[in-house]
């Protein structure tokens, strides 16, 4: 077996010539699958306190922010190569200032019904809802860190559910 034979049978994305392809998930049933991402936006305490006043001139940063994350994750099949479209069935972005980061806190839960799971889409909401937070209050603090972004929980389909280890 070549090595790219042996490096495509363990990566699905990968067909036997290791070329990318779309995996065909239609023999797979179909079953509830969740899953939980999370990350931050740290920032100075002075940029939060606007975050959190409302001042920012750009508007309502947390309303923005919940919104464009969950606009995302209905559009991670636009976003993210070789991911499939899917029809999502809940898309919860909670957005809660931490005045100990200091910054905020983004969590994306998503749910489906399908053949596949919905990992990306709770990545994806996660990670435009953090942009979003930074483009706007980007005039007051460009030095904001955008960090953390991962996986916190999934569960349904073959591989069962999986909870991220602290840290």
């Amino acid at each position: 077996m070549t090595a790219v034979a042996r490096r495509a049978a363990k990566l699905s994305h990968l067909s036997a010539r290791g070329d990318a392809r779309m995996v065909d998930v239609s023999a797979k049933p179909a079953s509830e699958r969740v899953a939980v991402a999370e990350g931050r936006v740290v920032m100075k305490p002075a940029t939060l306190d606007i975050v959190q006043k409302g001042d920012a001139k750009k508007g309502d940063v947390l309303g923005a922010a919940r919104l464009a994350g969950i606009m995302a994750a209905k559009r991670t099949h636009e976003l993210i190569p070789l991911c499939h479209p899917l029809a999502l069935s809940q898309v919860e972005v909670d957005v809660a200032p931490d005045a100990r980061l200091p910054g905020v806190t983004v969590t994306a839960r998503v749910k489906v019904t399908g053949q596949t799971g919905v990992e990306m889409e709770a990545l994806t909401a996660v990670a435009v809802a953090c942009l979003t937070i930074y483009d706007m209050v980007k005039a007051v603090e460009r030095g904001m860190r955008i960090e953390g972004i991962r996986l916190v929980e999934k569960s349904g389909g073959r591989s069962g559910h999986y909870v991220a280890r602290e840290g």
